[in-house]
C-alpha cells in the first residue's frame, strides 16, 4: 500500500497531469471569488472536457478545482462580508470584522494557512482511512445521520450567543422554511401560495446571499465610507501576523480539520453547514471565545476555514467506497467515475487503489498551489477594502444578483434575494442572530427526510441505538447549557429568581410579534395537510412559537441586560455575547440610517426593473454607470472602464462559458410586435 501511495504521487507529478491540476486550481480560485457560483458549477463545466483524458488526469483536473473553491471564497467573505460560496458563511462573522478593523491582510493570511493545513490534514486522513472505509460507513445509517443533524441544530445555542431563545426560535423558522414545497413522502404542497417556483422548495443561494451579503453591503452604503479607512498592518506585516496566528493555533486547525473531514464523509450534510459546526465547536472549546468571537477574533476565521477545506477529502469517502456522493460536487465527480468506466466500491480500494491515492495527492497538491497563489495575491487584494464604496458597490451587487440567480434560474430567486436581504438587515440591526436561521434551513430537509426513513425502517427503536443516544444527549446538553450556566451564575451572584416589572413596550418588539404571526399562520396552514406532511411542521412550529412567546414575554416584562430567556437571571458580571456582526454607524441618527437603507434597497428594485425591461447584461452596464455617477459623481475616466469591464466579464463568464438561460425581457417580447407594425 505504501508503494502504491508513492507510485500515485509520481503519476500526478507527470507534466501533463500537473498542468491539468494547475489549470483546475486557477479555475477554482476564480469561481470561488464569485458569490453564488462555487465549485459545483465549475465541475459541471469541466466534466465534458475530461472525456478524452485518462482517469488520473481527469480527477486531477476536477479535484484541483473542487479543492480550492473553498480557499478563494475567503476573499469576498473577509473584504466585503459577502460569502463567496456556501462554505464561507461562518468566515464572514469574524473575517469581515477584522477587515473593518484594518486587519484584512491578517485575516486572509490566517485563512489561507489554515486552509492549506486543513486540506493537507484531510488528505492525510483520507489516505489513512482507505483500508477502514467500508466497515465504518456500513455502520452509519439514517438514525445516526438524523441524530448528527439534530446535534447540528443544537449548535444554535452557541451561534445565538446571549440570546438562546431567539436563536432556537429563528432556527425553528429556518426549518419551517426548508419544508416549503412538496412533502418528500406524499407530495403534498406546503405554503407554496400556488406558485410553481416554490414547488421544489426555496433554494439555498438567494437565502444565504440575502441574509449575509446584502446586509453588509447595505451597511456599507449607509456609512458611505470605505470598508476600512486605514490598515492596521502594512502588507508584509499583516501577512506574517496572520501566518503566525495560524501556526499558534495549530491544534485548533487539527481539531477542526478532523471535524470537517468526518462531517464531510456523512452524505447529505455538505459544506454549507460544516463551517458552522466548526465555528460553533471553536466557540465552545477555545478559551475566551465567548468574549471575542464575533468581534474580529482570528480564531473565528481559522476554525471554519480549516474545516471546509478538509471536507472535500471527507466527501470522497462515501463517493469512493459506495458510490454515494458526500456533497453536490462529489455527485458530479461520480459522473466522471462512470464516464471513465470506474465502479465505486471494493474495486476502488483494491484493483484501482492507485487511482484512489492519486486523488489524495491531487487534493494535497491543489491545496498547496491554491493557498500559495492566494497568499501571494492577498496583500494586494486587501487594498480593495480601502477603495471608495461607489467604486466597488455596483460591481459586487451585480455579481450577487448573478449568484442568487443560480438558485433555480428563475425570477423567484431575485425576489427571494430581496426579501431575505431586508430580513437579514432587520435581524442584524435588532441583534437577532442570523446563523441559526441558515443552519436550520440547511438541516431542516435532512432532519425530516431521515426521520421518516428511520421511523419507517426501525419504528421508534432507532432512538435506542448507541451512537444515537450519545449524539442526542450531546444535543440536549448543548441546548440547555446556556440556561444552566446562567442559573449557576445567578446562584453565585446571589441574584437567583425571576424579577418581574411593569410591562414596557418598544418599537423593536413589533419584529418579534411579526414572527409570531408568521409562525401562527404556518402552523394553522399545517393543520390542513395530511398527517405525514403535517407532522414535522406542527412539531417544529409549536416549539418555535413557544420560544418566541417566552422571548417576547421576557422582553416586555423583564427587559434583560443580556440574553432574552424568561427564567434566566441578568447577571451583569458576565459580558454579553453576540456571535454576529455588530454595526457602528458613527453616530448617524436613526432616521437617516433608515432612509439610506431604503435608498439601497431602492437601487436593488431598480436593478430588477431594468433587468425585466432590457435584460441582465445590459443592466449591469447601465447600473454601474448610473450608481457611480448618482451616488458620488465619480469621474467618467473611472466609470466607463469599470462599467465596460464588468459587463464584458459577466458576458464572458456567465453567458459564454456557463451559458446561463436568461429570463425573457419585456423589450424582447415587444420587438416582434414592433417589427410587424410597418408591414401592417
Amino acid at each position: 500500500m505504501f508503494e502504491l501511495l508513492i507510485d500515485a504521487f509520481f503519476l500526478v507529478l507527470a507534466p501533463e497531469r500537473l498542468m491539468y491540476l494547475s489549470f483546475g486550481v486557477v479555475l477554482g480560485l476564480m469561481l470561488g471569488i464569485l458569490p453564488g457560483v462555487g465549485g459545483v458549477a465549475g465541475l459541471a463545466l469541466l466534466l465534458p472536457f475530461t472525456f478524452s483524458m485518462d482517469p488520473v488526469s481527469a480527477f486531477a483536473f476536477m479535484l484541483g478545482l473542487a479543492s480550492v473553491a473553498a480557499t478563494s471564497d475567503t476573499i469576498p467573505a473577509v473584504l466585503f462580508g459577502v460569502p463567496g460560496t456556501q462554505a464561507s458563511q461562518a468566515t464572514v462573522i469574524d473575517g469581515h470584522a477584522m477587515a473593518r478593523k484594518g486587519e484584512a491582510g491578517r485575516a486572509l493570511s490566517a485563512a489561507y494557512v489554515s486552509s492549506v493545513i486543513g486540506g493537507l490534514f484531510g488528505a492525510a486522513l483520507l489516505a489513512l482511512a482507505v483500508p477502514a472505509l467500508r466497515p465504518i460507513m456500513l455502520y452509519i445509517g439514517s438514525p445516526e445521520l438524523l441524530a448528527c443533524s439534530v446535534l447540528g441544530i443544537s449548535m444554535v445555542a452557541v451561534l445565538s450567543g446571549s440570546s438562546p431563545l431567539r436563536g432556537l426560535s429563528v432556527a425553528g423558522l429556518g426549518i419551517m422554511l426548508s419544508m416549503i414545497g412538496s412533502d418528500p413522502q406524499g407530495g403534498s404542497l406546503r405554503w407554496t401560495f400556488g406558485t410553481t417556483y416554490l414547488y421544489d422548495g426555496l433554494p439555498l443561494l438567494p437565502i444565504a446571499l440575502g441574509l449575509f451579503a446584502l446586509p453588509e453591503l447595505c451597511d456599507l452604503a449607509i456609512r458611505r465610507m470605505p470598508i476600512i479607512s486605514q490598515s492596521k498592518y502594512n502588507v508584509r506585516e499583516g501577512m506574517l501576523t496572520g501566518a503566525r496566528d495560524a501556526i499558534k493555533n495549530i491544534w485548533l486547525i487539527f481539531r477542526c480539520s478532523g471535524l470537517g473531514a468526518c462531517l464531510g464523509a456523512l452524505p447529505g450534510l455538505g459544506s454549507s453547514i460544516i463551517d458552522w459546526f466548526a465555528y460553533g465547536f471553536a466557540a465552545r472549546s477555545v478559551k475566551g471565545a465567548r468574549e471575542t468571537f464575533g468581534t474580529g477574533d482570528v480564531r473565528g476565521v481559522i476554525a471554519p476555514e480549516s474545516a471546509n477545506n478538509a471536507a472535500t477529502s471527507g466527501a470522497l469517502v462515501p463517493t469512493i467506497a459506495f458510490g454515494v456522493p458526500g456533497s453536490a460536487s462529489m455527485s458530479i465527480l461520480l459522473g466522471a467515475f462512470l464516464i471513465h468506466g470506474l465502479q465505486p466500491g471494493p474495486a476502488m480500494l483494491t484493483t484501482h487503489l492507485d487511482i484512489t491515492y492519486s486523488m489524495v495527492w491531487s487534493i494535497a497538491i491543489a491545496n498547496i498551489l491554491g493557498a500559495g497563489v492566494c497568499f501571494a495575491l492577498s496583500g494586494q487584494m486587501s487594498k480593495i477594502a480601502t477603495l471608495r464604496y461607489t467604486l466597488i458597490m455596483p460591481i459586487i451587487l451585480s455579481i450577487v444578483y448573478l449568484g442568487a440567480f443560480q438558485g433555480n434560474r428563475d425570477w423567484g430567486d431575485l425576489f427571494a434575494l430581496l426579501f431575505f436581504g431586508v430580513l437579514g438587515w432587520v435581524m442584524k440591526s435588532l441583534r437577532w442572530p442570523r446563523p441559526p436561521l441558515i443552519l436550520g434551513f440547511v438541516l431542516g430537509g435532512i432532519i425530516e427526510r431521515y426521520m421518516f426513513i428511520s421511523t419507517a425502517r426501525y419504528s421508534y427503536e432507532w432512538l435506542f441505538k448507541p451512537i444515537v443516544i450519545v449524539l442526542l444527549a450531546l444535543a440536549a446538553l448543548m441546548i440547555l447549557r446556556p440556561f444552566i450556566s446562567e442559573l449557576l451564575a445567578q446562584r453565585k451572584d446571589g441574584s437567583a429568581g425571576v424579577k418581574i416589572h411593569a410591562p414596557s413596550f418598544r418599537l423593536t418588539d413589533i419584529f418579534t410579534m411579526g414572527l409570531i404571526c408568521v409562525l401562527v399562520w404556518m402552523v394553522f396552514e399545517a393543520t390542513t395537510y395530511t398527517d405525514m406532511a403535517a407532522l414535522g411542521p406542527l412539531i417544529v412550529g409549536w416549539f418555535s412559537l413557544g420560544c418566541l412567546v417566552l422571548s417576547l414575554t421576557n422582553q416586555i416584562f423583564r427587559r434583560p441586560a443580556r440574553g432574552d430567556s424568561l427564567a434566566i437571571g441578568q447577571s451583569s458580571s458576565r459580558k454579553e455575547v453576540h456571535l454576529d456582526l455588530v454595526e457602528d454607524y458613527n453616530g448617524l441618527p436613526v432616521g437617516k440610517i433608515i432612509l439610506r437603507a431604503g435608498v439601497f434597497f431602492g437601487w436593488m428594485i431598480a436593478f430588477m426593473i431594468s433587468m425585466a425591461i432590457i435584460g441582465l447584461i445590459p443592466t449591469v452596464l447601465l447600473f454601474v454607470v448610473v450608481y457611480m455617477r448618482a451616488e458620488n459623481r465619480e469621474p467618467w475616466k473611472l466609470v466607463l472602464p469599470l462599467a465596460i469591464g464588468a459587463t464584458v466579464f459577466v458576458y464572458v463568464v456567465f453567458d459564454l462559458f456557463l451559458a446561463i438561460p436568461w429570463p425573457e425581457t419585456i423589450l424582447g417580447k415587444l420587438l416582434p410586435v414592433l417589427q410587424m407594425i410597418p408591414s401592417v
